[in-house]
């Protein structure tokens, strides 16, 4: 038996953590918003979510991102 077959998993708060940590040192920071009803519109109206994925959680963070991108202009 190999020596990462007897390693126990690490646990998912601990996964979490790391992640968490990863995430600081490439610079980014976790945020919840509350997106409204019209947001959703304007982002639709301009091109940024496809009607039909507004619903879709993934598809509305990528459509917020790229909101930023075109507003503050890619940094990174």
């Amino acid at each position: 038996m190999t020596e990462s077959a007897r390693l126990p998993s690490p646990s998912r708060a601990a996964e979490r953590m790391r992640l968490h940590r990863e995430r600081r040192r490439r610079g980014l920071r976790c945020v919840t918003i509350e997106v409204r009803r019209s947001e959703v519109d304007r982002l639709i109206e301009r091109r940024l979510l496809a009607p039909e994925e507004q619903g879709d959680g993934r598809a509305l963070r990528r459509a917020i991102h790229k909101l930023l991108d075109v507003t503050l202009g890619r940094v990174w």
